[in-house]
């Protein structure tokens, strides 16, 4: 039987960057000018990829993997310098915000200084914007209003709560079906219009940004969690399409069992599916998503794609990952309705960490690129190594949820240090830049690289630690390291695309 999908043809190369890590003027990434001069950079070393993590807006933790709703956008990266351009803001607004550190992003400052300037910029826009700009604004609100209005009038009650989850609002209001017959939206309206607006206002700069990296040859490579957070707009508004009990409380949440990032296994608290219902829809909340999603982006990693096969049950009130039992997922079923619906997606299967011989099969069938990682492969897992990869598949030397190259690498015994230096023959006084040539190289048709391991960077700047609640998602990247980087390797990077064909 011929795989659903094929699109992963010609090699190429691309850097795995979050939006909040790019540099910028007002204390964390956003998708404006320094975007821009990022996929310049892109171009200039002869990259065809951007990869992202979630866009989506972020709670506690601040991790893009937990987002108030699987459709929204992330308000934080606005970038406020298009707003001052337009008129809606003045130098003044942005003081406080620009005396952040520029190397790190500090999310709780970002949340006291950053809503009252987007909140005043709302304010202009009412009073001061031409009229074409508001009767784009009232047009964004029609065409999305499905998940639209259930999210702002979500995060308005948040506000009204003081942030508490939804699960610990009064009972009446435990759902959006009864919050909307119950409380008047002209008690919510002014937050629910702000909301609406920084909607708007991130859609308009994400596409302006995509559309840009598009026209210059870069394709822009999203990432969906397979799971959405417990307090999110999703679970509120459609509380039956999860595996809840009839007070709205999940009757066992995700995570994964005991594994190489976490001895305890990670317990990740989100609610499961209840794939029946699904199904009995032909998945439409799904393919709404997967609709959302390929707006965003031009390639869609899902992440933890066994859970289509199965997925790990964990009883809700656990203090970890130990107990847990196997649940069977949608399957084949699933993606034949994505390819019914989008005969010409291009996904990524996330296919890490304990496998199974189905989850491989699955795979196979849906014709879906999985991922190998190099530093486990020169662990001992020897599938993940170049020799044994094949065309149809993602590179990485590590991603996201992995230490830098050098942080890994100085970590490791002798033993792997050994059988680094003698499988790329390198001394391994360049670890990083030894993975990356040897990535180049690799069959696999796409490459990813962070950027902190084009930088050489060690443990200090990891993105993120799987199973840790904070201190991750801060590391940011400086304009100064990016044109440092272009001048001195840009050259290296387009003869290595140019010899292996990328």
């Amino acid at each position: 039987m011929a795989a659903l999908f094929r699109w992963l043809q010609d090699r190429s190369a691309g850097v795995l960057l979050h939006p909040t890590s790019l540099p910028g003027s007002t204390g964390i990434g956003t998708i404006g000018r320094e975007a821009r001069y990022f996929v310049d950079f892109l171009v200039e070393t002869g990259m065809k990829i951007w990869q992202v993590c979630p866009l989506g807006p972020t709670g506690f933790g601040d991790s893009p993997y937990q987002c108030f709703s699987a459709f929204a956008g992330n308000p934080y990266l606005i970038d406020l310098e298009t707003l001052l351009e337009e008129g809606l803001l003045k130098q003044g607004d942005l003081a406080d915000l620009r005396r952040l550190p520029p190397e790190r992003v500090d999310y709780g400052a970002q949340w006291i200084l950053r809503w009252p300037v987007l909140k005043k910029a709302f304010r202009n826009f009412l009073s001061d914007a031409p009229q074409p700009d508001k009767s784009e604004f009232a047009a964004f609100k029609k065409a999305r209003k499905e998940w639209l209005e259930p999210y702002t009038r979500f995060i308005a009650l948040k506000k009204k709560f003081d942030g508490r989850s939804w699960q610990n609002w009064p009972q009446e209001l435990k759902s959006y079906a009864d919050a909307k017959k119950l409380v008047a939206k002209s008690e919510l309206a002014y937050e629910m219009e702000t909301q609406a607006w920084c909607q708007f206002e991130f859609f308009r700069q994400w596409l302006s940004l995509k559309q840009y990296a598009n026209s210059r040859g870069i394709q822009i490579f999203g990432d969906i969690p397979i799971f959405v957070a417990m307090d999110c707009a999703d679970v509120w508004t459609h509380p039956k399409l999860f595996d809840m009990d009839v007070n709205l409380n999940p009757r066992f949440i995700a995570g994964v069992p005991p594994d190489y990032f976490a001895a305890d296994g990670q317990l990740w608290g989100n609610p499961l599916y209840d794939w029946k219902r699904h199904r009995a829809t032909n998945y439409a909340w799904w393919l709404a998503r997967l609709r959302a999603s390929f707006e965003l982006y031009d390639i869609v990693r899902i992440d933890h794609f066994r859970g289509f096969d199965e997925y790990c049950k964990i009883p809700a009130n656990a203090a970890n990952a130990r107990e847990y039992e196997w649940a069977p997922g949608p399957g084949f079923d699933f993606f034949e309705s994505i390819k019914a619906g989008f005969p010409e997606a291009k996904l990524v299967a996330e296919d890490l960490g304990m496998i199974t011989d189905s989850v491989r099969e699955l795979v196979k069938a849906t014709g879906v690129p999985g991922m190998n990682v190099l530093q486990f492969g020169f662990e001992g897992a020897s599938q993940y190594l170049p020799h044994n990869g094949i065309p149809n598949s993602v590179l990485y030397p590590g991603t996201h949820d992995n230490d830098t190259a050098w942080g890994w690498f100085n970590k490791q015994g002798e033993s792997v240090q050994d059988f680094f230096r003698r499988y790329l023959r390198v001394p391994g006084y360049a670890v990083p830049w030894d993975m990356i040539r040897s990535g180049y190289a690799a069959p696999s048709c796409l490459f990813v690289v962070t950027m902190q391991d084009l930088l050489s960077l060690g443990s200090e700047c990891r993105m993120n630690t799987p199973g840790t609640a904070v201190g991750n998602w801060k590391w940011r990247l400086t304009r100064e390291q990016l044109d440092d980087l272009g001048s001195e390797s840009a050259a290296y990077l387009q003869e290595l695309a140019k010899l292996y064909e990328r």
